[in-house]
């Protein structure tokens, strides 16, 4: 039994993933403000409250002249899956 559990366990942590993709870019210089807005789903499908938009990313920065946008998404075996909106700026 333990064996098994331990198996579990490691393939929970070999089947995560983080994946980062550029969304886009402005001509104003990269700034160095960074801004960050995500949340947490559960199930791949229940998002309570989660606003991970580009507004939310630059007002958590203090960003008015947006210069890159990123997303980020980590996904644990599609149980909880964190979504984050990246913005740097001015």
């Amino acid at each position: 039994m333990k064996n098994i559990l331990l198996g579990f366990a490691a393939a929970a942590m070999l089947a995560s993933c983080s994946l980062t993709v550029p969304v886009g870019a402005t001509s104003n210089s990269v700034g160095s403000k960074v801004g960050e807005a995500g949340g947490t789903c559960y199930l791949s499908q229940i998002c309570l409250g989660v606003d991970a938009g580009i507004a939310a990313a630059a007002r958590a920065g203090g960003i008015t002249k947006i210069s890159t946008v990123d997303y980020k998404v980590d996904n644990l075996f599609n149980l909880l899956v964190t979504h984050t909106c990246i913005v740097t700026g001015e």
